[in-house]
């Protein structure tokens, strides 16, 4: 089917009542060839070609190819998506040339499958692999019965918290978000200038996360349109929540990218980090000289009662249009999200403690992680009863990246004193719509 037959098809379908779209870091590291669709090999062997930004991609690939006779595997390591990375995939889709297989974080699945990049892979994907993967994380790569990539990993937000400061002022863990709050007063009263946690101003997907466990829903698809309220009821009660933080001044505000954050962490600074799963690897290497001091609890709740929560960071794999092999890129797809020996090249990197969607490998990763560094805290065991608890029903927008950015840019604004949470998210959702009309998508929106 020609490339634009192909877009136009697939926007029809995910612009219709048929279309509910799947459902964010990236560590990077890797080595690299060039990218271009499979082609066959010396002595039958089929060559595909795989591009991510993940770290420990490279060992992966090896480990594949050193066990694989029939597929080889050619792998490039590109900059993460905000750094260029998605830019390069959409370049390499227009020209016909996009990789067989190329790494997709969930909120920018969306985009990718109404463009045409990611190609629908219902019928490669079998029983037996969709059995292995927590319901959670393939219902985000799922919308109505038709699936666009593969889930690596899912990733609950959890809290990351500092036990010895806690122990030094007398701090309970929270349960709740009011908890959470009396807990940031305390720090603020007798912390000597610490702060409970940074509220990140390049946050979006850390807000995104806090919103949806409280029951908000920024995109829905019913009646045929893309439906847009990213300031409904649960995402104003969040807003509310920090904007009393931040107006009290009980927490820091600034980028969670910047070397002041770092700096704060490493400093002793910030008591909690709110976050992913994969944070907890991400911690153990940015900040070695903390050993044992780190545990990690379950996100404070709005309705213990309720227990819910949205995942921040995780990766797909997709099959791109331009594949000649879709056959073979599944087959390696499914090797590098199922088998515990990929498990165990990514994690020989120094890869970070990413939660598997293959239920099958949580083992893998709990015995590569060195616990110690958690006080002996099973984490993973952890993270297993957490991602249970992730809400489904979420959807992630058609240009996330480009809604992220402008909510961001508000962010940062809002933490100088110019506007406000709320204004932010509102601010995202002006910025939003053209980007959806733009793509020739029925639209509505509620503005509260």
């Amino acid at each position: 089917m020609p490339a634009r037959q192909f877009r136009h098809r697939r926007r029809s379908v995910l612009a219709s009542i048929a279309a509910l779209p799947l459902t964010g870091a990236l560590s990077a590291c890797g080595g690299g060839s060039t990218g271009a669709s499979g082609r066959s090999g010396s002595k039958g062997t089929t060559v595909i070609t795989f591009w991510s930004a993940l770290r420990g991609s490279q060992e992966v690939v090896d480990a594949f190819n050193s066990t694989h006779d029939h597929i080889k595997v050619d792998f490039e390591q590109i900059p993460s998506g905000t750094q260029g990375g998605y830019l390069k995939l959409s370049n390499a889709a227009r020209a016909g040339n996009a990789p067989d297989v190329a790494t997709i974080e969930y909120p920018q699945l969306p985009g990718f499958a109404i463009d045409g990049v990611a190609r629908d892979i219902t019928s490669l994907v079998g029983d037996d692999l969709r059995a292995k993967l927590l319901p959670q994380s393939l219902g985000q790569t799922t919308f109505e019965d038709r699936t666009y990539s593969v889930p690596l990993d899912i990733e609950p937000m959890v809290m990351h918290y500092r036990k010895d400061l806690f122990d030094r002022y007398g701090l309970e863990v929270p349960t709740t978000w009011d908890e959470y709050a009396d807990v940031a007063r305390a720090v603020r009263r007798t912390g000597g200038g610490r702060r409970l946690a940074t509220f990140p101003t390049d946050g979006m997907s850390q807000f995104a996360a806090w919103s949806w466990q409280a029951g908000a829903q920024w995109f829905d698809t019913s009646k045929g349109a893309w439906n847009v309220s990213m300031a409904d009821a649960p995402t104003r009660k969040v807003a509310a929540y920090w904007q009393r933080l931040l107006d009290e001044d009980l927490v820091y505000v600034n980028s969670s990218t910047a070397r002041l954050y770092d700096a704060q962490i490493g400093n002793g600074l910030v008591l909690t980090r709110l976050s992913g799963a994969w944070d907890a690897g991400a911690q153990m290497n940015g900040h070695p000289e903390q050993k044992g001091k780190w545990r990690i609890a379950p996100l404070p709740q709005w309705a213990p009662d309720r227990p819910a929560l949205g995942t921040h960071g995780g990766s797909t794999f997709a099959v791109t249009k331009d594949s000649r092999h879709p056959e073979a890129a599944m087959e390696f797809i499914t090797w590098q999200v199922a088998h515990p020996d990929a498990l165990k090249a990514r994690l020989s990197s120094g890869a970070s403690s990413q939660y598997p969607a293959a239920t099958g490998l949580i083992d893998v990763g709990r015995a590569a992680f060195d616990r110690a560094y958690y006080g002996g805290q099973d984490i993973y065991r952890l993270f297993e009863q957490e991602a249970h608890k992730i809400r489904d029903g979420w959807t992630w927008g058609p240009r996330m990246t480009a809604t992220g950015n402008v909510m961001q840019d508000a962010f940062a604004r809002a933490g100088g004193g110019s506007g406000t949470v709320l204004s932010s998210v509102r601010a995202a959702q002006e910025g939003t719509m053209p980007d959806l009309r733009a793509l020739g998508l029925t639209t509505t929106q509620h503005s509260t």
